[in-house]
């Protein structure tokens, strides 16, 4: 009768360290998720102040140089972390251009979150396999200032924004072009993006974990 006693115990045994494994796991995924959350955060941050130190016609224009830590994000987080990573994009460049309480942060808040749902659902629907960086990119770009350009009719110039229009599109396309090319030439040779994706992307690495959450 003494073992079925000692198998159970050590059963139980077995079970609270697996327990205690997988709280482990967890725990240092949590905190790995935050790390890589406050690195493309504060990347956003930095590449906005350096967005705001470029002269532009109007005060609303964004070229979209911060929009490179959210391309880079599409293969790494969950739909929640991706637009809360868009939030501290647009928060940081309020605060940066001192524009939070102002309608500029309207049109920031309308490019960048139109720009996020189109690049977001389009990689989850077509996936790395079928669209590159370069054609996410371009399509955040062309969402977002069309977007903005949408609130400058309705708010601002009305039918005058046509002469802005044109310029307007071409910037965004050109910059998003470069950064899907940056990120292309990034993701291919960096080891940290390699590593963040072997743990949890689900992009074309055979090795992917899961998306972090």
């Amino acid at each position: 009768m003494e073992l079925p006693r000692t198998a159970s115990a050590a059963d139980t045994l077995e079970a609270r360290r697996s327990l205690e494994a997988k709280r482990s796991l967890e725990a240092r995924r949590s905190l790995e998720a935050k790390q890589s959350l406050a690195l493309l955060g504060a990347m956003c941050f930095f590449l906005s102040a350096i967005e705001y130190m470029i002269p532009k016609p109007m005060p609303f224009i964004r070229i979209g140089l911060a929009n490179l830590p959210l391309l880079l994000a599409l293969d790494i987080f969950s739909f929640r972390k991706f637009f809360l990573l868009a939030f501290i994009k647009v928060l940081g460049q309020a605060l940066i251009s001192g524009t939070l309480f102002s309608y500029i942060f309207l049109f920031s808040i309308a490019g960048t979150f139109a720009s996020a749902f189109a690049m977001f659902f389009l990689h989850r629907i077509l996936g790395r396999k079928h669209i590159s960086f370069i054609g996410i990119g371009t399509l955040g770009a062309m969402i977002s200032n069309v977007s903005q350009l949408a609130l400058a009719y309705i708010f601002i110039f009305g039918e005058s924004v046509m002469y802005i229009t044109p310029p307007f599109l071409a910037a965004g396309l050109i910059t998003g072009i470069v950064l899907g090319v940056f990120c292309e030439v990034f993701t291919r040779q960096s080891k940290w993006y390699v590593e963040v994706i072997n743990r949890y992307g689900r992009g074309q690495q055979p090795q992917s974990q899961g998306k972090i959450t």
